[in-house]
């Protein structure tokens, strides 16, 4: 079986721990201003929808529909390029 490279997405590392990861002119909270709980998430397959645009670049930047996932310490990054971020 095909066994693909697993890595964990790296923030940057001036960015505070517990800090929300973001991307630039997205808005995912849900309608209480707070992010979706789990038991949300799995109704409204939240993952399921965005998970196709959740990819790193040539670079291994991690991306959402060509935006970067950022903390106020910078873009996040990943060893892995041109992949998929699950």
């Amino acid at each position: 079986a095909d066994h693909p490279d697993v890595r964990l997405v790296n923030p940057p590392v001036d960015a505070k721990v517990g800090e929300r990861v973001t991307i630039p002119d997205f808005n995912f909270e849900g309608e209480e201003g707070e992010p979706y709980g789990e038991n949300k998430l799995g109704k409204k397959k939240v993952l399921d929808k965005v998970g196709p645009f959740l990819v790193t670049n040539k670079y291994g930047v991690p991306e959402f529909l060509g935006r970067p996932f950022m903390t106020s310490g910078g873009v996040c990054t990943s060893p892995i390029p041109d992949g998929t971020v699950s």
